[in-house]
């Protein structure tokens, strides 16, 4: 996993990806090879109407998972802005952003980020 030189980029790609997050931990955003990922958002939406979900958001670099977010409840029908502009971070190659809801189709994700490629 080596760490890109983002001095001198060759392209910073606007991304926004939308997610049904399940009971299943699934990888939302990789840093391909020759990239760094500058996550700028992660949105929560739970979308059932009467019950509240827990969702946990990981990042993993390769050897370890660490919890950005762990089960954090989302009331029903709310929203919970897990990393804004303010706590943007940087997935550099192979680090991978994982999400995760204590239920079903109740929890929506919505990732904002930036692809920063030098190669």
């Amino acid at each position: 996993m080596a760490n890109p030189n983002i001095v001198n980029v060759t392209s910073i790609l606007g991304q926004t990806d939308l997610f049904a997050l399940t009971t299943t931990q699934a990888n939302l955003v990789t840093a391909a090879a020759n990239t760094v990922v500058k996550i700028n958002s992660v949105l929560i939406s739970n979308i059932d109407g009467t019950s509240a979900a827990d969702v946990t958001i990981k990042m993993h670099d390769g050897s370890n998972s660490r919890a950005l977010a762990s089960t954090i409840s989302v009331p029903a029908d709310a929203s919970l802005q897990v990393i804004d502009k303010n706590s943007s971070f940087y997935l550099n190659e192979a680090d991978v952003l994982q999400g995760t809801a204590s239920a079903n189709s109740d929890l929506e994700c919505l990732v904002s980020y930036e692809i920063i490629d030098d190669a």
